[in-house]
């Protein structure tokens, strides 16, 4: 016999099993801006190998310049044109490619991006020649520029609303898995074969991860119309940029003109794309207070990183004497962090406002690199420069997922596009700051001074990020 305690209480039990009816009934109503779970992992797998397949494109190449230089009998000057041809195509056509997505369909264009990679890498394979490999390049750059905003955009269609944070750390695990990875894959594949297998490798994959595409969601198209003068100026704007960043510590009149080009395309393209509902440069979205943080935000942390990893190489080897083998080993714990802290800021951010998350992780990103700035070069164990990598992608980690959560929720979902490209476009624009800095850095001061000094401005770059993430905190958006 139960005792009075033990008893079931029916009405308790009635009551129990109408909530979990309505709570699986709420979840269903959740659930019905995504895709059906058996369809979802094919479009998961689309994304996110889509995404693998650029980003270790991207890491592999690097490894393999002295050999292609060689080989195909080319300067070390001419040949680092194979990384810049594949970063300036991305940067220029970034912005046109949502553009391009919102009006022909997010699918289409995406499978359309996989596609042009994954025949350029056949051609980067079978070059005979470096202007044919710069060629190709650009060609996957092309291709590249289509996968990395629409992808994320194709998240928001793909997953419901409730994991939506879930899956943007997923990609961001994806993603910093195959930054990590690169480098020892491509060695590799060096250690077997010749640099074209580097390229021939994508074949398969973009094989695979295109008969995925087929399970990618179809969102509703805009009726928008394609300027051909706006993309015409964002991309001279953004190559002007680039460029002129480049040559402005060698060329100072050179770069300062192409950067002057450029400040004054961005002036006529903002005019021109100022009046319209749906801008190719995102002046609509930047109108929102929170997305217009976010961006801030994303420059700044982008710029520390791309400042640190410059300078972390230089301060190991050439300041502590350590080997090159030494320095990848004590500057592989940041991918290291950035993959363990994707997954778990996804879990805080259902709890903690992603303000103070995205402030707190680039805090600590800033604390990391302050470390290295001011640990003592000599007589002390180099051990401890792992222990503040780590805690850079620690913070790194803890701040790019919830930091891009919320500029992906801050954008309509029709604009979905616009707010991946947007977020491709920060992240690229801090990224060239950061190697800007870092070559002023090395122009005006010895090496030993610059090393020190570029990490302590790429820690306080990480550092006006998480201010900047304070600024669309819970209580100032009450205030304001």
């Amino acid at each position: 016999m139960l005792s009075p305690t033990l008893r079931p209480n029916p009405s308790s039990t009635i009551a129990s099993a109408v909530e979990g009816r309505e709570a699986n009934d709420l979840n269903a109503v959740h659930d019905a801006d995504g895709l059906p779970l058996p369809r979802r992992y094919a479009a998961v797998a689309a994304i996110l190998g889509a995404g693998v397949l650029v980003v270790l494109d991207g890491a592999i190449a690097n490894i393999a310049l002295p050999g292609i230089a060689q080989q195909l009998q080319a300067t070390p000057a001419d040949a680092v044109w194979i990384i810049t041809a594949y970063q300036l195509a991305v940067v220029m056509f970034l912005l046109p490619a949502s553009a391009v997505g919102e009006r022909f369909g997010y699918r289409r264009v995406f499978a359309g991006g996989v596609a042009l990679f994954t025949a350029a890498s056949v051609l980067c394979a079978v070059a005979p020649s470096l202007p044919w490999l710069v060629a190709a390049r650009c060609l996957q750059g092309l291709g590249s520029a289509a996968v990395m905003p629409l992808g994320l955009a194709l998240l928001r269609f793909t997953y419901p609303h409730r994991l939506l944070a879930r899956s943007i750390a997923w990609n961001a695990l994806a993603v910093a898995a195959a930054s990590a990875s690169g480098p020892t894959l491509g060695a590799f594949i060096l250690s077997a074969a010749s640099w074209p297998w580097l390229f021939a490798v994508n074949l398969p994959i973009g094989l695979v991860v295109l008969a995925a595409c087929a399970g990618l969601p179809s969102p509703p198209r805009s009726v928008r119309r394609i300027d051909v003068w706006s993309i015409a100026l964002n991309a001279v704007m953004f190559a002007s940029f680039v460029l002129g960043s480049d040559r402005l510590v060698v060329h100072p009149l050179h770069g300062g003109a192409l950067l002057a080009m450029s400040a004054l395309c961005m002036v006529l393209l903002v005019r021109r794309e100022m009046p319209k509902a749906a801008p190719l440069v995102p002046l609509d979205l930047l109108r929102v207070h929170s997305f217009r943080i976010s961006v801030i935000a994303s420059v700044c942390c982008f710029t520390g990183q791309m400042a640190s990893l410059v300078a972390l190489p230089f301060y190991i080897q050439h300041e502590l004497g350590q080997s090159a083998v030494t320095a990848g080993l004590l500057m592989t714990p940041w991918p290291l962090a950035v993959m363990l802290a994707a997954p778990l800021s996804a879990r805080l951010a259902q709890r903690v406002p992603t303000a103070w998350l995205c402030a707190a992780g680039s805090a600590c990103f800033a604390s990391g690199l302050a470390l290295c700035a001011l640990w003592p070069l000599h007589g002390n164990p180099v051990l401890p420069i792992a222990v503040f990598t780590s805690l850079a992608g620690l913070g790194f980690g803890f701040f790019q997922t919830p930091n891009n959560q919320n500029m992906l929720l801050s954008a309509p979902k029709d604009r979905s596009g616009a707010a991946g490209s947007a977020q491709g476009t920060a992240r690229l624009t801090g990224l060239t700051l950061g190697s800007l800095l870092m070559s002023l850095m090395f122009g005006m001061l010895p090496s030993h001074g610059a090393v020190h000094w570029g990490l302590a401005i790429a820690a306080l770059a990480a550092l006006m990020g998480s201010v900047a993430s304070l600024l669309r905190s819970p209580a100032r958006a009450r205030a304001t």
